[in-house]
């Protein structure tokens, strides 16, 4: 599959600004924009910096509004909407095709007989963007205006026209932006020539006002900003030839547009390298190994300072304890990165506290927040994938004290009443007020999914933790005759999960209000856990180190076929599962509006893209089916070419179509993708 876009999208502005491109730098910071290059998203930039990596997340560069001049016919490549509505101008017509080039966006523009093309990617571990332009085909040279619009502000915020004590510094290859004094600078160098190739323009303090924002309006938030024109730069490019702008945090960084980009290209070719899968897998599942790249930087650590970490989703989110234990067999042990799983694993081991991960580190720094009840029990699973996958029992032992830890405050109870019930070795949690599951939407002092009791997924995602544990035990020599006692009392207990007369598990048990037998997708887990290969599935190499403790499973397979039929008639969709099913009152199948009725609506009826991972596992372990299994995975090659382009988004409306909403491009989505689909291929096999 090819990534390429004609002019039945491109030239269509509807479809054209509704489908996203991406390019991440491996620290946290990222360029995106539409394909109409058109701003829609306060998110939107050309340069979002990450001034403290992972975080700090700053727009410096907004966009550059480039005009061609071509045998003295002007032709704007750049598109922007006001306002007061009116688009203004209208670029997008010029776009001949958009594709992808791994991960980097390519346009080509037509230009009377011309083509010129524009590419833009990143550095990695760099706050660098590059810009590049190539003349492919022409008759004379092209003169080109390329105007930078400058800011400097959270990427959560939107910025008003002010009195800016800008700062501009001409350099020998551009200029350098100063927006307050002592603040990051932003330098926008050029590859061309001086004077022979390009030359600057500065105007000072001119702004434009009243960028329209449609996805922020779409979403019920403030949806106009001013960004400042800092500077025009001006080429003359020759047929066959190129030249390449940089937006930089950076004073010195590669000026070679040509090596800069081969270095990019080179890089992803690494990625798909290490994919075991590359040569048999489909087009689309490569483009998901190259796109579960973009989520993985660094959180260095005065003890770790090559600490790693997950973003959770871009454009907005940051890295969240939750999202990171879930996607990171997927994202890394699935593309054949486990060095880099192992480094995340003892970067948030140093995070724990009472026997709790963190649940996500603020954008502004400060403290992390341990509201999570599933993202400590995640991390066990993680932990498992990494060890059968690497038989590393080295970290394994540097790990088991805090693993040790975890457990005892489990047992004993920690923060927000979660703790292990002794009379059934259930897991319960939740007070008043406070969000702990995945299902964690809060408006104001009211949590729309608060699920206090005893949430079916806690005690499976425990009892899959202690039976871990035994696993761990055996492999370094330890005791687990307690472990294997508390799992036993856990599998007990877990029977009361079963409601005979719906034919599949209740939500939750002992709430306030009793038992919920609300049908929500959370019970797939306790089918779905833990990935049980058959021994044919695995290589001999797998067989050594692969030393899974076999277990009990939870429900038997009557039940584990009740489950699954009830999500498939019910909760299934093309593009994931819904969060609840049609048939219940509070169901909502529209995802949109201001805050109030988006996070209403979040968890009550709206497609989560990551849940059809456990489900095709789920489904492949009662039916073993291979071939029905794949099939349930195929509907994500189509979502690849819409929303976030090249990648997996969080959300979709639980009413069909299913327009996809939320994060154009979602860690966990894409990381269950992954390991869904290579469990079927190993099955298969």
């Amino acid at each position: 599959m090819v990534l390429d876009f004609g002019r039945e999208i491109c030239c269509n502005l509807d479809s054209a600004e509704s489908r996203e491109w991406l390019v991440t730098n491996g620290i946290g910071g990222y360029a995106s924009g539409t394909i109409a290059n058109l701003l829609t998203r306060r998110y939107h930039g050309l340069l979002v910096a990450a001034l403290k990596p992972p975080l700090g997340r700053t727009l410096m560069l907004a966009k550059l509004d480039e005009t061609a001049v071509y045998h003295d016919r002007p032709y704007p490549l750049y598109t922007n909407r006001w306002a007061d509505g009116t688009i203004e101008p209208q670029g997008y017509k010029y776009i001949e095709s958009f594709h992808l080039e791994g991960t980097t966006p390519v346009w080509r523009f037509a230009l009377a007989d011309a083509i010129l093309s524009k590419r833009i990617w990143m550095q990695q571990s760099a706050n660098t963007t590059y810009i590049q332009y190539r003349l492919h085909r022409a008759s004379k040279p092209i003169a080109l205006a390329v105007k930078a619009l400058v800011n400097y502000r959270d990427y959560h915020h939107l910025t008003r026209a002010g009195d800016w004590q800008i700062g501009l510094e001409t350099l020998d290859q551009g200029i350098c932006v100063t927006v307050f004094p002592n603040y990051a600078p932003l330098y926008l160098l050029t590859d061309a020539e001086p004077e022979a190739k390009f030359r600057v323009s500065t105007p000072l303090y001119n702004w434009h006002y009243g960028f329209d924002l449609a996805a922020e309006r779409q979403r019920g938030l403030e949806c106009c900003e001013d960004h400042l024109h800092a500077a025009t730069f001006h080429f003359a490019i020759e047929p066959g030839q190129s030249l390449t702008l940089i937006a930089s945090t950076d004073k010195n960084p590669q000026l070679n547009g040509d090596a800069a980009l081969e270095a990019r290209r080179t890089y992803d070719q690494e990625l798909l390298q290490q994919w075991s899968k590359a040569d048999e897998s489909p087009d689309w599942i490569n483009h998901l190994v190259l796109a579960a790249d973009q989520f993985i930087v660094s959180r260095p650590l005065p003890e770790e300072p090559e600490g790693k970490t997950i973003i959770a989703g871009y454009p907005w989110f940051s890295d969240w304890g939750r999202d990171t234990t879930i996607a990171l067999p997927g994202l890394t042990i699935c593309t054949g990165r486990s060095e880099i799983a192992r480094s995340i694993l003892r970067t948030f081991a140093r995070y724990v506290d009472r026997g709790m991960l963190p649940n996500r580190f603020p954008d502004a720094g400060g403290a992390p927040e341990y509201n999570t009840a599933d993202a400590t029990l995640w991390y066990f699973e993680a932990i498992r994938a990494y060890c059968d996958a690497t038989g590393d029992d080295q970290l394994l032992s540097e790990l088991w004290p805090i693993l040790c830890e975890i457990i005892d405050w489990h047992i004993q109870g920690t923060r927000y009443n979660i703790r292990v019930d002794p009379d059934d070795g259930l897991m319960y949690a939740g007070e008043t007020g406070v969000q702990l599951t995945w299902m964690d939407a809060k408006i104001g002092d009211w949590v729309v999914t608060p699920r206090i009791g005893k949430p079916i997924e806690l005690s499976a995602l425990w009892y899959n933790a202690i039976q871990a544990m035994v696993s761990f035990a055996r492999k370094l020599g330890k005791s687990h005759n307690e472990y294997q006692q508390m799992a036993d009392r856990t599998a007990t207990g877990f029977t009361h999960f079963w409601n005979s007369h719906t034919g599949y598990c209740y939500d939750v048990l002992d709430g306030p209000d009793g038992h919920d037998a609300s049908l929500r997708p959370n019970q797939i887990f306790a089918v779905s856990l833990p990935l049980d290969l058959s021994p044919k599935s695995l290589s001999a190499e797998e067989l050594r180190v692969n030393e899974t403790h076999r277990y009990t499973p939870l429900l038997t397979p009557d039940r584990c076929k009740g489950v699954v039929d009830a999500c498939a008639q019910q909760l299934l969709t093309s593009v994931g599962l819904r969060s609840l099913s049609p048939e219940h009152p509070q169901f909502q199948g529209e995802y949109g509006g201001d805050q109030l009725q988006r996070d209403r609506a979040y968890h009550q009826g709206t497609v989560w893209g990551w849940l059809i991972g456990p489900f095709v596992l789920a489904h492949l372990q009662v039916y073993k089916d291979p071939a029905q299994a794949r099939e349930f995975l195929e509907p994500m090659a189509h979502h690849i070419l819409a929303g976030g382009v090249g990648s997996l988004g969080e959300i979709f409306e639980g009413d069909a179509p299913h327009s996809p909403r939320g994060c154009t491009a979602q860690a966990w989505t894409v990381a269950e993708v992954l390991r869904a689909w290579l469990a079927i291929q190993r099955t298969d096999g």
